[in-house]
């Protein structure tokens, strides 16, 4: 399934600032970059959820805002790609 990932993290200290790099690479892991903040990952449902129990334990939800979109299995099919990029179910961008 298509998820995308976005955040938003607070990095006016340097817990902040060490928290948006530990994200930053556990998306690296699940996906791929798209934007400064924002990943796509193809995958299932159970690495949804451990990506997920990642996240929430990197972040400081006092402080930090990530978002994941659940696309489903048809998600490939909804992204419209503008640019040099053409996407495909396993190298899909969105621009």
């Amino acid at each position: 399934m298509l998820v995308l990932v976005a955040y938003d993290i607070n990095t006016t200290s340097s817990q902040g600032r060490f928290r948006l790099r530990t994200i930053s690479k556990l998306c690296e892991r699940y996906g791929k970059r798209v934007q400064k903040s924002l990943f796509e990952c193809s995958i299932n449902a159970a690495e949804q959820r451990m990506l997920e129990k990642e996240l929430l334990r990197e972040i400081d939800p006092s402080q930090d805002n990530v978002r994941i979109y659940l696309l489903g299995n048809h998600g490939f099919d909804k992204v419209i790609c503008h640019g040099t990029a053409s996407p495909s179910t396993s190298d899909v961008l969105i621009y």
